[in-house]
């Protein structure tokens, strides 16, 4: 405790020169744990926009950038075969959608209308009614599922929609099944439209010929999603006769999920990098002024020694002084980060995404404490170290 009183009244002396000394650890801990905060909300904004994408289905088009495009168009006929053909698809449907004026009495809005199946692409619970069923399907039923945006816009009264029919360009649907909200604030969930029909409703009605842009196709176990894609890419192939330049793509859940997974790791780099900086910038200033002090109370050693201080006692004195200044440091550094960060997350992250995670107090308190640790035993033992070792008599001398 000795040693704890004499290293702040030391400090405070010099509280100037201690506060300019610690500012770049500051500014280091608290952008490091601010960015950790804001990562770790957007990646939870991410997750809720990937919710809205069902986990064993994936879907494939022709690649763009192929010298002959329409050779390697995806026909309807071809699902048939790949259903057929391909051990593990349950189901494929065309990827459509198309952009109409949708009215309910004097409430209109303009929403896309997508072609959906019973295994839905969107993971999005129901909030009234069902999802489509197999007699949809065959029947090319006039059916619909729609939006909570949409159910909210077009059903403003609030009441139970189910039944009642809405109008999209020259046709009626019946709407049976609304979605729950989504998950996401502003940010609406990826690949789900606020007007899904029955995809061969879809085809009947809005689609011009056999070529379709893209396919979806439903698996029976994700697990094999990467061999299966594979195999329907050969089916494809096998079915336009293996002709040389047909390229398709094909993505997933899994696949977004990893590319999404690389951004937020990239970010993890350079968030340790910034700390990396901070450190290396800070440590020379707190090893800086360590050695300025132990120079300006090289008597006070002296004399300490002379009455009967051990090498030791001072060794533990001037590591304490570094310690409590690396804390210090850490610790404001780490309250500014706790502040902007949910200052951020408040005024802007929760508002656009509609989730707001809890301050991460055990992630910061761990951040904070690694920081002082690092930088008090790389830069601040040297200092400590060398007034240790200093020759009382020679101490006594300096002036």
């Amino acid at each position: 405790m000795m040693y704890l009183e004499e290293a702040w009244r030391v400090l405070l002396a010099n509280s100037v020169r201690s506060i300019l000394t610690i500012l770049g650890l500051i500014i280091g801990v608290g952008a490091v744990i601010a960015i950790q905060m804001l990562g770790n909300n957007m990646a939870s904004a991410v997750n809720g926009m990937l919710s809205g994408m069902s986990d064993n289905t994936f879907v494939l088009f022709p690649n763009q950038q192929q010298q002959n495009v329409r050779m390697a168009g995806i026909h309807l006929g071809d699902l048939n075969s790949v259903v057929e053909n391909v051990p593990g698809i349950e189901a494929a449907m065309p990827v459509a959608f198309l952009t109409e004026l949708v009215h309910v009495g004097h409430n209109t809005g303009r929403y896309g209308i997508s072609a959906d199946s019973p295994v839905s692409i969107n993971g999005t619970p129901i909030l009234y009614g069902r999802g489509f069923t197999d007699q949809d399907i065959t029947s090319n039923a006039n059916v619909t599922v729609i939006s909570n945006p949409a159910y909210h816009r077009l059903f403003p009264n609030g009441n139970n929609p189910i039944g009642q029919s809405i109008y999209a360009g020259d046709y009626r649907y019946v709407i049976v099944g609304v979605l729950q909200a989504p998950h996401s604030g502003l940010l609406p969930p990826l690949f789900v439209h606020d007007i899904s029909i029955p995809w061969t409703t879809y085809v009947a009605q809005y689609l011009h010929g056999s070529t379709i842009y893209a396919a979806r196709f439903v698996v029976s176990d994700p697990s094999r999603m990467s061999a299966l894609e594979v195999a329907v890419i050969n089916e494809l192939r096998a079915l336009h006769g293996n002709a040389a330049g047909q390229e398709y793509q094909s993505f997933d859940k899994a696949q977004i999920t990893q590319g999404i997974n690389g951004i937020f790791n990239a970010l993890t780099l350079i968030v340790a990098l910034i700390g990396a900086v901070s450190l290396l910038v800070a440590g020379i200033g707190i090893m800086n002024i360590m050695l300025v002090s132990v120079a300006e109370r090289t008597r006070e050693i002296g004399v300490r020694k002379a009455i009967g201080a051990r090498s030791s006692q001072i060794l533990l004195q001037f590591f304490i002084e570094a310690l409590l200044l690396c804390g210090s440091g850490c610790a404001i550094g780490m309250a500014l980060g706790l502040g902007l960060g949910e200052l951020v997350n408040q005024a802007f992250i929760s508002k656009l995404t509609g989730s707001l995670l809890p301050i991460p107090w055990l992630l910061a308190l761990i951040t904070a404490g690694s920081f002082a640790i690092v930088v008090t035993l790389a830069f601040g033992t040297y200092p400590a170290y060398l007034a240790s070792r200093l020759d009382p008599i020679e101490a006594l001398r300096y002036e």
